[in-house]
């Protein structure tokens, strides 16, 4: 046998591993509501080829490669053990199994690791929180992706309806074809139909009402047996509590905003400030793209190094509020063509972050250039630590926080030499740090990090919503702090 042979053999034998895994996942998170991860990146729904891709992943970041015949007795594990609802990581639970000396067997380990989700202990699933979708913009569209995808045993978010103003003939029709077919983002994953007669939505058998209105007032939620439900504003239009308490109609308990809150509303980044919520507050907001990329690799920076200083510069995708060609706008520089130009504007990014870390008191500036692809954004983070270190310490202290700290959600990892912004588009990270591109002096350093601006900020959106509808199962085995 050659040695192409040989390697194609193993090969196809993974392949088929990958396979029997397939059916194992899907049923966990159909009748337990178990999300199963490897390394944070959820393998509910994939194909064989990405959960091999998923498992390679482990060799880019930590340098030790991840087979899927590592990870199969765990997940076989999880099948005979009487779990609820939770997200249990198998990359994690075969590296914390490698590192433990003391005898025991792959499923005394495993029992042990996500003893929190089973018997006594674990959580039972609910009947599920209803979701209004406010706007059906390119937030609003990828945010219903992903309540689609994540509708799972029915038990977690159930997205019941979308109000959006009337556009005229076939408007149900035409919106129902930018949620299936998407130009940066592909097609969506699975099936849509639509009945005019109901103005009703079906994606993947979950029926949307979309309801025409001009004004929140106009709508009684109830009217559509809707009830206790959080209504998420895609539009921006209100960003301050009174025009936000709009939306507090009958049928509508919470309103969450996807842009930054102004005055007294809580600006929430996820996996930074979401603790912070307090169970009566109705009204909230996820700040906006760029904060959740720079807040989270802030805090780490200065939970270890320090932070006396900073200054963000971001290379923004242009976005719905520039022109195609010139003409008015109420900014001074974004009526100039958005295809065209490098457009200098401003950004409330490094403002936002005391909102989000009060207890940082080093100094944030920051600006920003609008640049000519339609998404993924990076983040040129300045900053004079607290003490020296070398490019070596930071590098690893961030692959670190990438793989296993609290903040693996939000902060990702990528040494590729060649990386470029569309090898971004689709990351559920908030923002993921580009080792080739770092730079450590003494005190003083600067990180280059990487954000899908549109499909990772709806993750930390629908992770927020999670939080706040009680529906944020916890994560097995616990990270790191």
């Amino acid at each position: 046998m050659t040695l192409n042979e040989d390697s194609f053999t193993v090969w196809k034998h993974r392949e088929e591993i990958a396979e029997s895994m397939i059916p194992i996942i899907g049923k966990l998170h159909r009748e337990r509501d178990v999300t199963v991860l490897l390394h944070s990146r959820s393998l509910v729904n994939k194909s064989v080829v990405s959960i091999l891709k998923t498992h390679r992943f482990a060799r880019q970041i930590a340098g030790v490669e991840l087979s899927v015949t590592d990870t199969l007795p765990f997940l076989q594990t999880l099948t005979t053990l009487d779990l609820g609802p939770s997200q249990i990581d198998i990359g994690l639970l075969a590296e914390a199994y490698q590192a433990d000396d003391r005898g025991l067997s792959i499923a005394e380990f495993t029992a042990e690791a996500v003893a929190g989700a089973t018997g006594a202990n674990k959580i039972e699933g609910g009947e599920g929180r209803d979701v209004v979708l406010y706007g059906f913009g390119r937030i609003g569209r990828l945010v219903a992706r992903l309540l689609i995808e994540k509708a799972g045993s029915g038990n977690g978010l159930r997205l019941r309806a979308i109000v959006v103003r009337g556009g005229g003939d076939q408007d149900i029709v035409k919106r129902a074809s930018l949620l299936r077919r998407d130009s940066i983002h592909g097609q969506f994953q699975g099936t849509i139909t639509v009945d005019e007669a109901t103005s009703t939505i079906n994606a993947n058998g979950n029926e949307i009402k979309v309801i025409y209105a001009g004004d929140p007032s106009e709508v009684d939620y109830t009217e559509y047996g809707i009830k206790n439900a959080i209504l998420i504003d895609n539009t921006g239009k209100w960003r301050d509590r009174e025009g936000l308490s709009k939306h507090l109609r009958p049928g509508i308990d919470k309103v969450v905003l996807t842009a930054p809150g102004k005055g007294d509303v809580p600006n929430i980044v996820h996996g930074v400030n979401h603790d912070t919520i307090k169970p009566d507050e109705q009204i909230l907001s996820c700040a906006s793209c760029t904060t959740n990329a720079i807040v989270p690799p802030l805090k780490a920076m200065d939970d270890e190094f320090g932070v006396l200083r900073g200054h963000v510069e971001t290379v923004h995708s242009f976005t719905n509020d520039q022109n195609l060609l010139d003409n008015y706008h109420k900014s001074d520089r974004r009526g100039r063509s958005a295809p065209l130009n490098m457009v200098i504007t401003e950004t409330g990014a490094a403002s936002a972050v005391a909102k989000a870390l009060p207890d940082l008191k080093a100094p944030i500036t920051g600006s920003s250039i609008r640049v000519p692809v339609p998404d993924v954004s990076i983040a040129i983070l300045s900053l004079r630590l607290g003490r020296e270190t070398d490019r070596e310490e930071v590098l690893d202290y961030l692959r670190g926080v990438s793989l296993t700290s609290p903040l693996k959600r939000q902060i990702d990892f990528t040494n590729a030499p060649d990386s470029v912004s569309s090898d971004f588009i689709g990351s559920r990270h908030a923002s993921i740090v580009d080792a080739g591109a770092t730079k450590v002096d003494g005190d003083n350093a600067i990180l280059y990090l990487w954000y899908d601006n549109e499909f990772g900020y709806s993750c930390q959106v629908i992770r927020v919503v999670q939080h706040v509808s009680g529906v944020e199962y916890p994560t097995y085995p616990a990270p790191a702090v």
